[in-house]
């Protein structure tokens, strides 16, 4: 039996051809045409969107001004010395800028003003604007709450008081962004970075302000650049902290800070040091060679030896 096209199509597909009448090839066209007209419409009149809200009020038109600046425009628009007094605001976006979006909390030991009533808060209300997601506390000797705003809190004490430090993580949590604008007194940064270093979470960053009083026995400095007890003496045992696993001297005793310090970057008064695992351990064969006991002297050339 020969077989017709609609009975093969209908075994292949599940489908029939089925025949058109007049009054349906008209209503198809119909709708074609009415596409086509709307198409062109389109084309001619495109859809607009409606414009952005335009701030009104002055304080709407001064957080979308905020909004747009750069961290040195925010400190010159605040007032804080980290920019002008000092020039860190561009090592601060450099290193912390990858952080503009996300929920974290800052920490910044000083509030900055002293004892003097109502001064103080300036970089406090810079970081606010430049992390507009992040939760900004201050720490200082003198009580700053006239600074206190929506996702600004501070607190009153001692930068190197361990009892105030865990409180302010206990209630903050860990901040992944520690500062330290305080005393600038050696013996203060030294304990203040014994007590908090350890209590900040894996890919932290630690930031030493105003370094150069390392060198000004009148803020607790020394004029022996090779002093261990100043800020700097401590930072640069940390830079060689980074390849305790190199040492030589099989008695040595890794700090805390040499195997949870992953990067030390110093700049002008300025110290960045990030947080991490730093274990990744040495050639031991090649160490082994180089160990007093392994190695061999050589006799010193005659000379007539070539």
């Amino acid at each position: 039996m020969k077989e017709t096209v609609n009975s093969v199509l209908q075994r292949a597909t599940g489908y029939r051809l089925t025949k058109e009448t007049p009054a349906q090839r008209r209503e198809a066209l119909a709708r074609a045409k009415r596409s086509a007209a709307g198409r062109q419409r389109n084309a001619q009149n495109p859809r607009k969107l409606p414009p952005p809200a335009v701030p009104t009020t002055p304080a709407q038109q001064r957080r979308q001004r905020l909004r747009g600046m750069s961290l040195t425009e925010l400190a010159e628009e605040f007032g804080t010395d980290k920019w002008g007094g000092h020039w860190y605001t561009p090592h601060y976006e450099r290193h912390l800028g990858h952080l503009k979006r996300e929920r974290f909390t800052l920490l910044e030991i000083g509030i900055g003003g002293s004892v003097k009533p109502g001064k103080g808060g300036w970089s406090l209300r810079m970081w606010k604007w430049y992390f507009p997601k992040a939760r900004i506390v201050g720490l200082d000797l003198y009580d700053k709450s006239f600074v206190d705003a929506p996702r600004i809190r501070t607190y009153q004490g001692s930068q190197d008081d361990p009892a105030v430090l865990r409180r302010i993580l206990q209630e903050e949590g860990a901040p992944l962004v520690a500062i330290d604008d305080g005393s600038h007194r050696s013996e203060h940064v030294l304990e203040t970075f014994r007590i908090l270093f350890p209590l900040l979470p894996a890919g932290a960053t630690y930031v030493i302000e105003d370094t150069q009083t390392s060198y000004w026995p009148r803020l607790g400095g020394d004029r022996d650049r090779e002093s261990k007890t100043t800020t700097m003496g401590m930072v640069k045992q940390m830079v060689d902290g980074l390849n305790y696993e190199e040492f030589l001297d099989e008695d040595y005793e890794p700090t805390y800070s040499d195997t949870n310090v992953v990067a030390v970057h110093c700049y002008h008064n300025l110290v960045f040091i990030e947080k991490g695992s730093n274990m990744e351990g040495s050639n031991p064969a090649k160490k082994e060679r180089l160990l007093p006991e392994n190695q061999v002297t050589r006799e010193p050339a005659s000379a007539g030896d070539s």
